[in-house]
């Protein structure tokens, strides 16, 4: 049974990881990769120099960086609350309203934030009718960061809980019981029950959003950048399609791909270690 998917792991992931060879070629797809000379490591040289590509490398740290912290935990205290809903039928209409933005495409969460925050939006007209001054939060670089989090949080929030509400099933419930027999109250049950419970979820999922650290997204960024500039929306992936695709420059994307696998990879192993240190799994078992 589990042929079919190992076949489509295997010729989907696995085969095209040969082709990252291209990195350490001249690259021309008219002559293929057999007969594209070999530079060795030219284009990492080239990559390492290029300052366009650190500007991108730092955007997308920092907006890893900040999403990390006023994101991440939003999932968490969702599906608390989501938990704490004693009716049944409440807690399933309200699940199915924070998951439906999950199935939105980017374009249409776009539209839908233009329409509310941009320079003609609803937010606007209310400030003009009342004599304050519009805004105009979808073409302001400064903002724009704020901007990404509150459209993600909007989008994805709901549907990241999904993990956390398993993980709460998965709790003994006769542990709250105890508790309130012993006089614990909500926020004591919370705090030495629920959250207990919750963190090796948590350091999972953590572990793989720090390996996941330089890929923050490309279609989101590729919409926006047009309006807020290169320097505020400028990231690897978008970075890779402006050096890449439009210009022919395929070995170059591919050294910067590479790149981004193996410092995922090395954040991944940091991460997974630091876990180990503080008593938790992580991705993998101590051996």
């Amino acid at each position: 049974m589990t042929l079919p998917a190992a076949g489509l792991l295997l010729v989907f992931h696995y085969v095209p990881l040969l082709g990252n060879v291209i990195a350490f070629q001249d690259y021309s797809p008219y002559v293929g990769i057999r007969d594209s000379p070999f530079i060795g490591f030219g284009n990492f040289q080239w990559l390492l120099q290029d300052q366009s590509f650190w500007d991108a490398t730092l955007n997308t740290l920092g907006i890893t960086t900040f999403q990390l912290v006023f994101y991440f935990p939003i999932p968490i205290a969702l599906a608390i609350l989501l938990d704490s809903v004693v009716r049944p039928r409440v807690r399933l209409f309200i699940q199915g309203v924070v998951y439906m933005p999950h199935f939105f495409s980017w374009v249409l969460v776009v539209t839908l934030f233009q329409q509310m925050l941009g320079g003609a939006g609803l937010v606007s007209q209310i400030l003009r009718d009342h004599g304050y001054q519009g805004i105009d939060v979808m073409t302001d670089p400064d903002t724009f960061i704020l901007l990404l989090t509150g459209e993600t949080v909007w989008k994805d929030a709901g549907w990241g809980t999904i993990i956390f509400l398993a993980a709460l099933a998965a709790i003994n419930q006769n542990l709250y019981e105890a508790a309130a027999v012993d006089g614990a109250g909500r926020w004591r049950r919370m705090w030495h029950i629920t959250l207990p419970g919750l963190r090796p979820v948590v350091v999972l999922l953590l572990i793989l959003r720090l390996g996941d650290a330089l890929n923050v997204g490309f279609e989101q960024f590729f919409i926006q950048r047009d309006a807020v500039g290169r320097e505020a929306a400028e990231v690897l992936d978008t970075f890779v399609y402006w050096r890449t695709l439009t210009t022919g420059e395929w070995s170059y994307g591919a050294a910067a791909g590479l790149v981004k696998g193996l410092v995922g990879l090395l954040l991944i192993l940091v991460a997974n270690r630091v876990a180990h240190r503080f008593g938790e799994q992580g991705i993998y078992k101590r051996s």
